[in-house]
């Protein structure tokens, strides 16, 4: 005899977002799951960060299959608040949906409106132009950066918005030498609270020097960390397959060993 959910999910489109509306309200109903009915806001906090981390590696591998399944989690997560939002009577669906269209049509008056906006960056500010009235009485351009936010993301949005109050280097080049000087004074540091001081500076230094090349910090972090795991477990296996393990090696072997990593992982990281 078949259950209730597979009766339920026999009867329905699966394909669709009320399908997902559905099946929700089924796991938090009393015929549903015990763990699935004690989830608050607060509790899916963690997962709603690492699914959005994810996500984020699925879509930096370029992997679609991937993609799609991360995206899918990532979208369970949004149904799963609005779904404890309704029956808490905090919000609805519906009022989810309504917000971000209605923010969606007010930010493109170049679109549905009279505006104009010509280019990527006429659209950019033109955005941020129209968030800035909706905010009204904000005491800072700063305020609105989410204190959650990953360090580096957090450092290019402080600076992307004091950069729109006129607060910036008039060239590149005085950017670079920026950093040089934001080194110097990190190597002169004498305490370990003045070098966290320091190092902080050189960080966010380093992150406006990603700024002025149109580059986002915390992506090309990640992408770094990465290439650098695959070349270190390349070496790892190169030593295995030597008779030893890499520990044992002398520096100029890991360094020959890097070397050759760097090498035939080439193609791999273009």
């Amino acid at each position: 005899m078949a259950k209730d959910g597979d009766t339920m999910t026999e009867q329905q489109d699966l394909g669709t977002f009320e399908a997902l509306r559905n099946t929700l309200r089924h796991l938090r109903g009393p015929q549903g799951c015990p763990w699935d009915r004690e989830q608050t806001h607060a509790s899916l906090r963690r997962t709603l960060l690492e699914e959005c981390y994810e996500t984020l590696e699925a879509l930096d591998q370029g992997e679609h299959e991937a993609l799609a399944e991360e995206l899918g989690d990532l979208l369970l997560q949004v149904a799963f608040h609005c779904q404890i939002a309704e029956e808490r009577g905090e919000f609805t669906y519906e009022a989810v949906f309504r917000h971000i269209n209605e923010k969606l049509v007010r930010r493109h008056p170049h679109v549905f409106g009279t505006a104009t906006a010509e280019s990527p960056r006429a659209v950019e500010e033109q955005w941020e132009a129209i968030k800035e009235q909706e905010r009204g009485g904000r005491k800072s351009l700063l305020d609105g950066v989410a204190s959650a936010t990953p360090a580096l993301a957090e450092a290019q949005a402080v600076s992307q918005r004091a950069v729109r109050a006129g607060f910036e280097w008039d060239s590149f080049q005085d950017v670079a030498a920026k950093v040089a000087e934001e080194l110097q004074e990190l190597a002169r540091a004498a305490t370990p609270a003045e070098r966290e001081r320091e190092m902080g500076d050189v960080l966010f230094t380093m992150v406006n020097v990603a700024r002025w090349m149109e580059l986002d910090a915390e992506s090309a972090l990640r992408g770094a960390s990465r290439r650098f795991g695959r070349r270190f477990r390349h070496m790892e296996q190169a030593a295995l397959e030597q008779g030893t393990t890499f520990t044992k090696l002398a520096m100029a072997q890991k360094e020959a060993l890097w070397q050759q990593a760097k090498r035939a992982l080439a193609n791999e990281e273009r």
